[in-house]
């Protein structure tokens, strides 16, 4: 498998600026060839890295979620890598290695390397290796739900993980579901999306749950409301909840996506 991750680097003065990227009310795209190295920012308690931040809780973007995609140089990383102690976390590598500890246990992560932290855990990240390391970071503060536990965490590969074909699809669309959709402990999902050459989301989805897509590898036509977008390896998508979306996979190869959504809670009734 193959995992996209942000290009870094800046065009020379003959590229055009010309882009895909877009921003609305309903959605955004921010594709691969705007994630340059200008555009990084440096977090406080991280040493030797740096985040492309792709969503954040902002009025009118993304209201539950922030995503970043963290380039640790050698022996880059954090003892102290979050700030917020009601935020949980996943981790997704997509190329070099990393040393994990969670309290007193420690794992070597690897490209398709899948983590989940729940909010509180005590945790590094550390670069031992002379290659940069690419990791994305999705954020969410936990909504505790009276009588219902806070999840443990899962370190796990996508390797382990069985593609589970969506009903009537004979396979062209399959989710990696790391969590038990039926595990109310948890209140947001991130999975892995595949849909082979073809494939499709054959009805405008139309739903509560927030979403955050970063696309993994291959090329599609997305619907977001009423724009159908050409995306491929390393562009971001944002979609607000009630978005409408769809696909249709292009090109020779499977279409594979990062999908964040926020799940298992009530809906608060004020603003």
């Amino acid at each position: 498998m193959s995992y996209a991750f942000p290009p870094g680097g800046l065009p020379d003065q003959s590229q055009s600026p010309e882009s895909t990227a877009v921003f609305t009310d309903a959605y955004a795209v921010i594709p691969a060839s705007v994630q340059r190295d200008i555009v990084t920012s440096f977090l406080p308690g991280w040493s030797n890295t740096r985040a492309w931040v792709l969503a954040r809780p902002l009025t009118g973007f993304a209201e539950t979620f922030a995503q970043y995609a963290l380039e640790l140089a050698p022996g880059g990383g954090s003892a102290t890598p979050e700030p917020d102690m009601d935020a949980q976390a996943v981790l997704f590598v997509a190329h070099g290695t990393a040393r994990l500890t969670i309290g007193r246990d420690a794992y070597d992560l690897v490209a398709g390397s899948y983590v989940y932290l729940p909010p509180a855990a005590v945790w590094t990240l550390w670069n031992s290796a002379d290659t940069a390391c690419g990791i994305h970071w999705i954020r969410k503060r936990y909504v505790a739900a009276k009588g219902i536990s806070i999840p443990p965490a899962v370190v796990t590969h996508e390797d382990d993980v069985p593609h589970m074909a969506m009903p009537d699809t004979n396979g062209a669309w399959a989710t990696q579901r790391f969590m038990d959709p039926l595990d109310l402990r948890h209140d947001m999902h991130v999975n892995i999306v595949t849909f082979q050459p073809g494939g499709v989301i054959p009805f405008a989805e139309t739903h509560v749950m927030e979403h955050g897509l970063y696309v993994l590898e291959g090329t599609a036509d997305y619907l977001l409301n009423r724009d159908w977008v050409p995306v491929g390896p390393g562009d971001f998508m944002w979609l607000r909840a009630f978005c409408p979306q769809a696909c249709v996979a292009t090109g020779s190869t499977p279409f594979r996506y990062l999908l964040y959504k926020d799940v298992n809670r009530h809906m608060p009734l004020s603003l």
